[in-house]
């Protein structure tokens, strides 16, 4: 803001207002000061010329007036002025009475009541006041309270003013009182300059202000210069960082926009689904499943030429559930399926259709369903179908399972024709899966895949042996028939195991030394020929597996021998493997009986060569396999005289009687296997201990050689 000064006499002069007020503030105190001194003198009966006062007041203000430039200003021209700036503190004007005064005034000392302190009279007062007074400065709570002689209410009365703007407080400045004990000239600088900025200063200026000599101000330019630019790189790298911020947040955001975009929740639950041809997959890629294979001929007969059917009414199967262990081929036999008809495969995970968000799995099943009508004669093959077909519970956890399969049922056997379309499902626990979906009309076939027999080993061993170099002489029915239980996959890794070996050997070819040794890593563990093991304990091994051998080779009903060796694998110093000449679909009571008595042979070799003080910790395995046997004929199978052929499923549900019976038998059982094995030992004893020293020396033995050792024949040397 800026304030004009014009003069009939002088030129115009502008200066901005807050300049005028600071250089005019000590002529404003020195007259608030001279109108109370002569206040004072008026009560005092004292007088003081009014030249005296005017000759003070411009004596105190010449030094500012001179910085203004309006020393040549005369006394009446001085006093028009401080009379527009300063109307209320002319020197012409007294400071009205302290009746007179604003009620807004500081107090600083609290009175005797609440009530005076917030009205500003007390009660008692009321009837002392003049009535002059009364009724001139009464307040209305006063003039009310006086009229009716009675308190009906309060009032509030605010003893304070709020100044809400900067105007309003440059006005309040003005309008109030001078008052220089309660309002410092710096504070109302302070107040009237509070939001104006500093002035920025040339270099030059600085250069005065700080006296810097002449010699010096060529380096204070440099470094001023230096320390400017360097600020300024500063702040740009501080620019720059934040921007590289900034464009880094950016691209986060965008990423993560994407990435949302993309799920399922955002997009809509319609991503595209792309079939898979397989015309490299065919039946005679799957081996060992004969059975499973007969029963899938009839879908892809269907897909082929579904006419042949429909023409005698018949309807196309809906689905085909494929039970059966891990690794043995359901879902090459799938892609085997749609190879052979030469249609569409879709493939999904039962996993994939099991997500956070509520309606993704039921959404992609519709997708999955509407792509493959779309595209029908097909084959959508489930894999782990009991991860989204188990049976529906009610589960406050997941309240929106039921969802998923519930779609899933609709889709196979709705309302909805589904013609064209085959489902084949593949799970390894038929049990959880919900009856609603493997009732006829959904999966209207279900086909075991089992583990393959010896016959189906050794198809899978000579396929994945035509893959790699093989010597001609390998005997693959002889690793069948070493390898019962194994799946597909198991003799897939088996034929893998014994090439890297053979690689690691640095052999052109695989042997039947490396199947072999593949087998026995699997069934028994790595070599541990680091294994430091002492004499003694070599020893009690060789007679323990000696023993185990001489009990087999001379029981009648027992396994043929296949290897024995005191090599220590995995977790047994030992091991003795036996195979049978075929797949035993059942077993005889001799034969159960044979193979606890070969299980006993190890303590009782034990004992009979060291003493019963003597026995080891070796024996625990052979203890547990004999017990299972013992207790499955008692409880399971009815091979005992005593109990019958009643079973026992669960023993804690029987009555101690029972309980007691059926252990009293399994001891039996054990006791009588025992005395089998020591006898068959003791008639042996010179076979037992040249096949001990044999293990001792060769430390593996293979089926002829434990037959050379036992005929009294010796062995080659190696």
């Amino acid at each position: 803001m800026m304030f004009s000064l014009s003069m009939s006499v002088q030129p115009q002069v502008t200066l901005p207002l807050s300049h005028l007020i600071n250089i005019l503030h000590p002529l404003k105190s020195s007259v608030g000061s001279s109108s109370s001194a002569t206040c004072k003198s008026r009560k005092q009966k004292e007088h003081v010329p009014d030249e005296d006062l005017h000759r003070t007041e411009y004596a105190l203000s010449a030094g500012n007036l001179r910085e203004l430039g309006l020393t040549d200003l005369g006394k009446q021209q001085l006093d028009e002025l401080v009379s527009q700036v300063l109307p209320r503190l002319s020197p012409q004007e007294a400071p009205p009475p302290a009746w007179e005064q604003s009620p807004w005034r500081t107090s600083h000392l609290s009175s005797h009541s609440f009530f005076h302190n917030k009205h500003g009279f007390s009660l008692g007062a009321l009837p002392l006041m003049p009535p002059g007074y009364l009724n001139k400065r009464l307040s209305p709570l006063q003039t009310v309270c006086t009229e009716l002689k009675h308190w009906p209410a309060m009032f509030q009365s605010r003893g304070f003013k709020t100044l809400r703007t900067k105007t309003r407080r440059v006005q309040s400045a003005f309008e109030r009182p001078a008052d220089s004990e309660t309002f410092a000239p710096s504070f109302i600088k302070g107040l009237l300059t509070r939001d104006k900025g500093l002035d920025a200063d040339s270099l030059d200026g600085l250069l005065r202000n700080k006296n810097i000599p002449d010699g010096q101000q060529e380096a204070f330019k440099r470094g001023f210069a230096e320390g400017f630019l360097k600020a300024q790189a500063l702040t740009q790298r501080t620019q720059d960082s934040l921007r590289r911020t900034r464009l880094f947040l950016l691209v986060l955001l965008l990423v993560g926009l994407y990435g949302i975009s993309k799920t399922p929740f955002i997009s809509g639950l319609d991503s595209a689904v792309d079939p898979v041809q397989m015309k490299n997959v065919t039946f005679e890629h799957v081996k060992g499943v004969e059975e499973a294979k007969n029963e899938l001929q009839e879908v892809v007969e269907f897909l082929k030429n579904p006419q042949k059917f429909t023409a005698l009414g018949g309807k196309l199967p809906k689905g085909v559930l494929l039970v059966g262990p891990p690794g043995t081929g359901k879902t090459l036999l799938a892609r085997a399926v749609a190879g052979e008809a030469d249609v569409p495969f879709y493939y999904a995970s039962g996993s994939e259709f099991d997500e956070m968000f509520v309606g993704v799995g039921a959404s992609r099943i519709r997708n999955l369903f509407r792509e493959a009508k779309a595209n029908a004669p097909c084959v959508i093959f489930i894999d782990e179908l009991d991860s989204v077909g188990g049976k529906r519970i009610e589960s406050p956890m997941h309240p929106y399972s039921r969802q998923t399969i519930n779609q899933l049922l609709a889709e196979m056997d709705g309302f909805k024709p589904n013609e064209g379309v085959i489902i084949i499902g593949a799970t390894n626990f038929p049990e959880a899966l919900d009856n609603a979906l493997i009732r006829p009309g959904r999966f209207d076939m279900q086909v075991t895949v089992p583990k393959p027999d010896v016959k189906g080993r050794t198809e899978i061993l000579n396929w994945y042996l035509k893959k790699i170099k093989v010597d001609r002489a390998i005997e693959a029915n002889v690793i069948a028939r070493g390898t019962v239980g194994f799946s597909g996959a198991d003799l897939e890794n088996l034929v893998n195991q014994a090439a890297l070996k053979a690689a690691v050997d640095g052999k052109d070819m695989v042997t039947m030394k490396e199947l072999e040794f593949a087998k026995d890593k699997i069934l028994m563990g790595p070599e541990r020929r680091s294994a430091e093991i002492d004499q003694k304990n070599k020893l009690i091994t060789a007679y323990h597996e000696s023993g185990h051998a001489i009990v087999a080779y001379y029981t009648k009903d027992a396994m043929p021998i296949n290897k024995a060796t005191i090599m220590p694998r995995g977790p047994s110093l030992g091991h003795v493997s036996m195979l049978p000449e075929n797949d035993r679909w059942s077993e005889t009571r001799s034969q159960l009986l044979a193979q606890m008595d070969v299980s006993m042979g190890g303590r009782v070799a034990e004992e009979i060569i060291f003493g019963h003080e003597n026995i080891t910790t070796g024996a625990s395995s052979d203890f547990d396999s004999a017990t299972r046997i013992a207790k499955m004929m008692v409880t399971r199978y009815g091979m005992c005289e005593k109990l019958g052929v009643m079973t026992y499923s669960d023993l804690t549900a029987q009555s101690p009687e029972t309980q007691a019976a059926v252990e009293q038998e399994v001891r039996v059982l054990l006791k009588d296997s025992y005395e089998r094995a020591k006898s068959l030992l003791k008639s042996h004893a010179k076979e037992h201990k040249n096949l001990a020293d044999a293990l001792l020396m060769y430390e593996t033995l293979d089926a002829k050689e434990i037959q050379l050792v036992l005929e009294g024949k010796t062995l080659e040397t190696r």
